[in-house]
């Protein structure tokens, strides 16, 4: 066993300067967490209580395992934009019959759960999330389609969801509607489209168009219930497998079908008895700086996060500006790749694709821990093949068949972002903790890229340079893009799947770990490509 040795003091004045900004930045995210309940206003939670029906979240809360987790994804959605908070839609994992799914519920308390371009955005992600690692999804519907006003931003990309149920069900990962309320337009075709469909008596609703459009259209006049009713569904037209008296029986019915669907995992099966690590998760509030210039140990986190503080690092010498080595978490093999100051130089880049490619052969799954301002620059750097290097890393990461999993810790800016497994890059999942930031640079080093540029372009006019109006445009660039590299202003733009607090960080690590393990190992029968399928390396 290298059981990682901690010099971090928890009791020091630093340690405790970033725990105090650490938990202003966690109690910031609480307040707005808080408003996610009530994200239609009280008034519309007041009137859809008043009809006896229960909230999205204490849908899902019946419908999970006694004191199961659920780990919901991208709960800022459309944080910053003109629509409500959370995308109208509520997406996550839980635990159903002890089986891991999707879980997407509907929120009929914002604008009628209608579908805005954040909540289409969304969706997208949970179905891409059932699809890569084979979870069944679960719809908890009540919907009345798209919000008109947003139809432009829908119409045309809102396609994807039809074809999101079908592949999956051609796949075979199981498609379950539970329909609570009503069902119109593009929300009719979730229950239309899905593998198992439940619907509540007197409540559930479900037509291409409702009474009004059917007017309009054909001069028809018909009654809800005839029209697509719960009951004519399961007597007439046969959509509805399961007919449920009320909210309760339909998550019953629903428990029922996971219960019956045969589910086991494919995947790596974690060490039995896995030892906690050595080291308080409480302290992990106090490792990263407030101010992200200054760089910290990485191996501090990981000290605190990994199975027994055991890691065994590899090339310890060599590239010392990221770590890398091999753990286990909650008993699951990983390999890590995590930044330790923060620029990566050409061996960085070099030592990161060999371990990308031994980990592959190894089938096992990577972790990448975030704080990189991006790859050196600088005539040195360039002349000794920065860009040729740092390609390799990225082709390496790119082409990589075992699941990868990200957390930003700290800075992500520029190709670091790229080459430590960023968003494009199709990570199973991505997190990030409070005090990351990422951007294509920092604020500043922006700002004073504009500047040099518009002073060498009014030197080759011959006009004078307007300083005032330099230093106002370096104040407006700086807080424009600082406030843009927020991880709110981020996960409000479904560029991670969460914020996570520093302290859950295992457990969140060890839930994607164990959702990744029901889909095959990545290199073995049913998994897909192949190892080895790296694009050119240039030498």
């Amino acid at each position: 066993m290298t059981v990682l040795r901690s010099a971090f003091d928890p009791a020091s004045a630093d340690a405790a300067a970033n725990r105090d900004a650490m938990l202003a930045a966690l109690a910031g995210l609480d307040a707005e967490y808080a408003k996610l309940p009530e994200a239609g206003g009280a008034r519309a939670v007041a009137r859809h209580r008043s009809r006896g029906k229960l909230l999205p979240r204490e849908r899902i809360e019946l419908l999970l395992d006694r004191d199961a987790p659920f780990l919901e994804l991208s709960p800022l959605a459309a944080w910053g934009t003109e629509y409500p908070l959370g995308g109208s839609v509520v997406t996550g994992i839980g635990v159903i019959e002890g089986v891991e799914c999707v879980i997407v519920a509907n929120d009929p308390t914002v604008r009628g759960g209608a579908s805005n371009p954040w909540t289409i955005r969304k969706v997208f992600r949970a179905n891409d999330i059932a699809r890569e690692n084979r979870l069944p999804l679960i719809s908890l519907v009540e919907s009345g389609g798209a919000d008109l006003p947003s139809q432009k931003d829908i119409f045309i990309p809102g396609g994807r969801l039809f074809r999101d149920l079908t592949r999956l069900s051609a796949a075979g990962i199981p498609t379950i509607a539970l329909v609570f309320g009503n069902s119109t337009a593009g929300g009719a075709y979730v229950p239309g489209m899905s593998d198992h469909v439940v619907m509540v008596r007197e409540r559930a609703k479900v037509f291409l168009a409702g009474p009004p459009l059917v007017k309009m259209a054909t001069g028809e006049i018909a009654d809800d219930e005839s029209l697509g009713g719960a009951d004519m569904h399961a007597r007439v037209s046969g959509l509805a497998d399961y007919y449920a008296t009320d909210e309760t029986d339909a998550v019953r019915l629903g428990r029922r079908i996971v219960a019956r669907l045969n589910h086991r995992k494919a995947g790596a099966v974690p060490h039995p008895a896995p030892l906690p690590p050595r080291f308080a998760e409480d302290e992990l509030l106090g490792i990263v700086p407030a101010d992200l210039k200054q760089p910290f140990d990485p191996r501090e986190v990981l000290a605190r996060v990994v199975d027994d503080s055991d890691f065994d690092e590899f090339k310890p010498l060599y590239g010392t500006s990221l770590v890398t080595g091999w753990a286990r978490l909650h008993g699951y093999p990983i390999g890590v790749l995590a930044n330790a100051r923060g620029v990566l130089f050409s061996a960085e880049s070099q030592k990161a694709a060999q371990f990308i490619q031994l980990a592959n052969s190894a089938r096992t799954p990577l972790v990448f821990l975030h704080n990189t301002t991006g790859y050196m620059v600088g005539t040195e750097y360039e002349q000794g093949g920065i860009i040729k290097h740092g390609a390799l890393m990225i082709n390496a990461v790119a082409n990589s068949s075992v699941p990868h999993l990200s957390v930003l810790m700290g800075a992500s800016y520029g190709a670091g972002h790229y080459g430590m497994c960023g968003r494009a890059f199709d990570p199973r999942f991505l997190f990030a903790w409070p005090s990351a930031r990422s951007a294509v640079m920092g604020g500043q080093q922006l700002a004073g890229v504009l500047s040099i540029v518009s002073r060498a372009a009014a030197a080759a006019a011959g006009r004078p340079f307007d300083e005032d109006a330099d230093a106002a445009m370096r104040v407006a660039v700086e807080r424009q893009i600082d406030a843009e590299s927020l991880p709110t202003f981020l996960s409000g733009r479904i560029y991670d799947d969460g914020i996570i607090d520093p302290r859950d960080t295992r457990t969140v690590l060890g839930l994607a770990l164990s959702v990744i393990a029901n889909a095959p190992e990545a290199n073995s029968p049913g998994a897909g490509r192949a190892s080895g399928g790296f694009g050119v390396f240039r030498m």
